[in-house]
């Protein structure tokens, strides 16, 4: 996802690469700070930033989602950058309840400050549970990163142009790109993490963690366990797995979520004096007298005046383009577009980078719209947010395989 071009075509802009916003965007609103928000020193000093806006569509080819492609996507899962050092251990599942976590986007950003982020993605996964997610809210205002039990994590990657997974020529943008090596190999049931544990009985299939391996023996291992075990290119299987030919969802694992290309657009190109009836009515996704129905109704749910009138100016810039599932602002004054009062963090509850001890900076949301595409139901046991907030390293400081960052998740 670029932030770079102005009055690009989409598909320009997918060449291009991350430098730091100072573009200036008239969309911009000011909301009513407490307490519990941001400070509201900055208010009057924040510069008004360009933002990217990340929708969701179904791949005209199923290439075009390979890690060699270094896209964004949505569901389905993971295209890792590095496709050797993966998350491992305690990382891969929710703290809250220990199940493995599900891969939810990723979002390809380099930055062209430093050799070493010429190639760099932002990976976000969570838990199915709403439970955990509840929890997890409530972890993150401990402001102890070290002991919070979270059920959202985000993990950044980074690679240099020269680099032993890609070529350091840029990719042809077709069925023809390969990654230089295979990778290591991925769990059979989940698609997502590493494959370190083997089935006892064929020594073939590989599992992150044994309720996948018993999940999967119910939707159809059991039955081509013993073939599996006969068969003389299981070795090539293991490769296949690692991701060189296709990263698909596994076939019987129904709870991943459905998997989309992400698209990116400036903002600004929605800033038109066309109605918000004209727009979007043709090919929109999602029924606009649904989505103004839900509005109004969560509007009726808001006590307190703040409240209202922040979640009106959030619909307000959010109309223009109702079916973003992402905004992408990424520098050291940008700051997420909250619906509501309630929730904010202050600058206190953003914590340090972890590995080198630097500031965190605001890079992208997720919006709840992204639910809609991925057929999650309405009701009160089922994942919901009014928006999760990515804070990565301000210097993107450099390592080898995955660094954990931090999400604020609003609900």
């Amino acid at each position: 996802m670029d932030i770079n071009g102005k009055g690009d075509s989409v598909d320009e802009l997918k060449g291009l690469r991350i430098t730091n916003l100072d573009d200036d965007d008239d969309g911009n609103i000011a909301v009513d700070e407490d307490d519990n928000g941001e400070d509201e020193d900055d208010d009057d000093e924040e510069e008004q930033e360009s933002v990217i806006l990340g929708f969701v569509e179904k791949p005209e080819h199923s290439w075009s989602l390979l890690r060699q492609q270094f896209p964004s996507k949505a569901g389905g899962v993971p295209a890792w950058l590095d496709p050797d050092n993966l998350p491992t251990g305690m990382s891969c599942v929710c703290d809250v309840c220990g199940e493995p976590l599900q891969f939810l986007l990723q979002v390809y950003a380099p930055l062209v400050e430093k050799d070493s982020t010429f190639h760099r993605t932002l990976f976000v996964f969570m838990c199915l549970s709403m439970k955990c997610l509840l929890r997890d809210q409530h972890e993150q205002w401990k402001r102890h990163p070290d002991k919070q039990s979270r059920s959202v994590k985000v993990f950044r990657c980074q690679l240099p142009r020269a680099n032993s997974f890609y070529s350091s020529k840029p990719p042809e943008g077709n069925a023809t790109d390969k990654p230089l090596i295979p990778g290591a190999p991925l769990c059979n049931w989940c698609g997502t993490w590493k494959g370190d544990k083997f089935c006892s009985s064929c020594k073939v299939a590989r599992y992150c963690s044994q309720k996948h391996q018993v999940m999967h023996w119910r939707a159809g291992h059991k039955l081509e366990c013993q073939q599996l075990s006969l068969s003389p290119q299981s070795s090539d299987s293991n490769a296949l797995h690692g991701g060189v030919a296709q990263i698909k969802a596994p076939k019987g694992n129904k709870s991943l979520w459905p998997e989309y290309e992400m698209k990116n657009e400036h903002e600004s190109e929605y800033d038109t004096e066309m109605s918000g009836d004209e727009e979007h009515t043709d090919n929109s996704l999602i029924p606009r007298n649904k989505v103004d129905d839900t509005m109004k109704s969560l509007m009726d749910t808001f006590e307190g005046d703040g409240d209202k009138k922040s979640w009106a100016s959030f619909q307000e810039r959010i109309g223009k383009a109702p079916e973003q599932v992402l905004r992408y602002c990424r520098s050291a004054v940008s700051k997420p577009l909250w619906p509501i009062l309630g929730g904010r963090p202050s600058k206190a509850d953003i914590p340090i980078c972890s590995y080198c001890g630097g500031h965190l900076c605001f890079e992208f949301q997720i919006l709840p719209q992204l639910l809609y595409y991925f057929g999650v139901k309405n009701d009160a046991e089922s994942l919901d947010w009014a928006t999760i907030a990515v804070y990565t390293c301000e210097a993107s400081c450099e390592g080898v395989g995955y660094k954990q960052e931090f999400a604020w998740v609003q609900l």
